[in-house]
């Protein structure tokens, strides 16, 4: 488990924060108010996958499926992504 995010947890993206590609950048960026944060692939990847109704524990099998990679790996590397987004209020827990 990640501190506040455990496989039942459903990861919510909150008001006012989107999804948007930026043309100058040539990147995925998540833009909240006066801020924007870039996303390298593996970020829009995570990112993509929360729709607010599946859980971490979905959403991590899922990856890992995708990517044939370890689900461990990916529930930990998810976890510490969506953690650090949760601290800068980019992302929520419902």
């Amino acid at each position: 488990m990640t501190d506040g995010l455990s496989p039942n947890s459903i990861p919510v993206i909150p008001r006012g924060v989107r999804l948007h590609w930026d043309h100058v950048r040539e990147k995925w960026v998540l833009l909240a108010p006066e801020r924007a944060v870039a996303l390298d692939p593996i970020g829009h990847a995570i990112m993509t996958e929360i729709d607010g109704a599946r859980s971490f524990g979905t959403i991590t099998t899922a990856l890992a499926d995708k990517y044939g990679a370890p689900h461990e790996q990916v529930a930990a590397d998810a976890g510490e992504f969506l953690r650090g987004l949760m601290n800068r209020r980019i992302l929520e827990v419902a």
